[in-house]
């Protein structure tokens, strides 16, 4: 009963918005009924006088006119590229069984089996109309049966047909997470929506909202001479004008489509689905932190983990082993993972590493010199060692630009290398803390005793800051950063902004023939944190150059946490408390408790190490 009223309310709201189509047509053609009105006047000898012919010269160029910009509307509406999500295309010969599966589905509940499936490197799953022309033809040994035999017990005789059913996209992180029947148990309400999606009125609303959307894409493209431009932008103004009319009917038809196919997926697995929904949230939970503290870091290092969703694995066990309310997910793992509905699963998952990578980094389409797939067993080696060592090296490359010396007084000269001892003097020394030389003779005059009841010399102005401090990002009162970390901190930024400039600019464009990348000019579509701030960036730094110190001087490793992503092990150990006696050196200048840890953990901070 509620699928039935669910599905109601969506074809009531799909014909209000095919009523908002109609009215435009209507408004487009008024001008020429108007204007036959009067030719025919005209000729049956009704309409005549100077008035009417008047009005018959005006209104004949008026009515040509609106009937040329609402023909070229409509086709810029009907032949403008709708907007795809990018994802991995999964033939049926390539998961049969996956297939199989998503087609009893449908039997079971019903509704028209999708036409074919595709992956998306994101925890969520939908439906995807793609059949208009731009997206390209369904592949010619199967295109007469998609065509016929679209919908579900559709007859193959005669040879009416029948548009194709939508594509179920499914987040890949559910295949290698989720049980079999966990994922059958997600996927049902999804699949049940393409039940509404085959009525007519729903289907020519949808195509009309989408083609307005697009329309309004092609009108925003930059780089048009005068002339198109003007032309573009009265398209997108009737277009915007149309989809704001619509957008109410719009949000309440798919609101009406939804309820209807919850409510007809409510008769299976019902009990499997709630348990699946807890996995949902677990498998999202996982997949955010693998992509920001582990894939980030390769990302920015131009290598891209190929076993991202094998990943979210490791890292939802080892969340189930960390927290209680975790326990007993582990346990489902001696089911059948639904990534065995796959007969390549690391092909298909290597696929969707690549894609998360340009998607959420901007990275380039296909793998280069500069942009190389790792695996996780290379990962220490590959990403965590050279990024410390990188990071490091660019710290004693900005202390080099603003003039620190690499030795103190006393130092043996085997440290003239690039220390961290050279680092914990420059940001624990205070600014203004020079060693007081005695007066002599050759002392300034300011420095010399003034005789009694003379006036006292002007005091001299203080020295200015350092090049880098006016470009600091933590400027804030509350801020405790000494003045040396600030200068330090934007000198990072700055050469991390000329590193930035001089990379080389990454593809934005597939050139896959038939992708389904999105044809917007820039990437990544969903960029995974903001960029870090001078604090930050300072603080990653002077992390990366203890790191280096302790692989250099005290035999630690480079480590792979599966939550929190690059980490240093001692002895086999994480080093989980290193962070804090950073930050009190960054933030306080107090050297102390980094220092303490360094002496308990046999790291010499006076020896040089080794840098890209």
């Amino acid at each position: 009963m509620g699928a039935e009223v669910g599905a109601q309310s969506a074809r009531a709201r799909a014909l209000a918005v095919l009523r908002i189509r109609s009215r435009a047509l209507a408004v487009a053609l008024l001008p020429a009924a108007v204007a036959v009105v009067l030719l025919v006047g005209a000729s049956t000898g009704h309409l005549v006088g100077p008035g009417w012919h008047a009005a018959r010269w005006v209104v004949t160029p008026v009515a040509v006119l609106v009937l040329l910009a609402a023909a070229g509307i409509a086709l810029v509406v009907a032949r403008a590229r709708p907007a795809v999500s990018p994802t991995v295309p999964i033939a049926e010969e390539q998961a049969p069984d996956l297939y199989r599966m998503v087609r009893d589905l449908a039997d079971r509940l019903d509704v028209p089996a999708p036409s074919a499936i595709a992956l998306t490197p994101d925890c969520d799953s939908w439906l995807e109309d793609r059949t208009h022309p731009s997206h390209g033809p369904p592949p010619p040994e199967d295109r007469d049966e998609r065509e016929v035999n679209g919908l579900r017990g559709g007859s193959t005789r005669g040879t009416r047909r029948t548009p194709a059913a939508p594509v179920l996209v499914i987040g890949s992180p559910f295949l290698w997470w989720m049980r079999v029947g966990e994922l059958r148990a997600v996927l049902a309400p999804v699949v049940a929506g393409t039940g509404p999606s085959a009525h007519p009125d729903i289907a020519q609303a949808r195509r009309f909202v989408r083609g307005l959307d697009a329309a309004v894409a092609v009108a925003s493209t930059r780089g048009r001479c005068p002339g198109s431009r003007a032309v573009c932008a009265g398209v997108g103004w009737v277009a915007r004008l149309l989809l704001r009319s619509c957008r109410e009917h719009a949000t309440q038809m798919e609101r009406g489509v939804a309820s209807a196919a919850a409510e007809r997926a409510q008769a299976v697995d019902y009990g499997l689905r709630i348990v699946a929904q807890e996995q949902v949230g677990l498998a999202y939970a996982g997949w955010d932190r693998l992509l920001t503290r582990v894939a980030l870091p390769a990302w920015r290092m131009g290598r891209w983990p190929s076993r991202l969703d094998a990943g979210v694995v490791a890292a939802l066990t080892e969340l189930s082993r960390r927290d209680r309310l975790a326990e007993g997910f582990a346990s489902r793992l001696g089911e059948r993972p639904a990534c065995d509905l796959l007969e390549e699963p690391g092909v298909v998952d290597e696929a969707a590493s690549l894609l998360a990578a340009r998607l959420f980094h901007g990275g380039p389409a296909e793998s280069g010199p500069d942009w190389c797939p790792v695996d996780w067993q290379e990962y220490p080696e590959e990403v965590v060692d050279r990024k410390w060592r990188t990071d490091a090296a660019r710290l004693h490359r900005v202390l080099d630009a603003l003039g620190v010396r690499r030795t103190t007084d006393g130092t043996p000269p085997e440290a003239s290398g690039p220390t961290l001892a050279r680092v914990m003097d420059h940001l624990s020394t205070p600014p203004d803390s020079t060693p007081a030389r005695p007066a002599d003779a050759h002392a300034s005059p300011a420095a010399q005793p003034s005789p009694p009841g003379s006036p006292k010399p002007p005091t001299p102005p203080k020295p200015p800051k350092a090049p880098y401090a006016a470009m600091s990002e933590d400027d804030s009162p509350d801020d405790q950063e000494t003045e040396r970390s600030s200068a330090l901190a934007a000198g990072l930024t700055a050469e991390m902004a000329r590193e930035e400039a001089a990379a080389p600019a990454e593809q934005t464009a597939s050139p896959v023939p038939d992708s389904t990348l999105l044809d917007i000019g820039t990437l990544p579509l969903f960029p995974l944190q903001p960029p870090r701030t001078a604090r930050e960036l300072l603080t990653d730094h002077v992390t990366a150059m203890v790191c280096c110190a302790a692989m250099d001087t005290a035999g630690a490793a480079p480590g792979l946490d599966w939550l929190d992503g690059p980490t240093l092990l001692i002895d086999g150990e994480r080093a989980a408390d290193l962070t804090p006696r950073v930050l009190s050196l960054i933030e306080d200048g107090d050297p102390v408790p980094l220092r303490t840890w360094l002496v308990e953990s046999g790291i010499r901070p006076e020896k040089p190490v080794r840098l890209v």
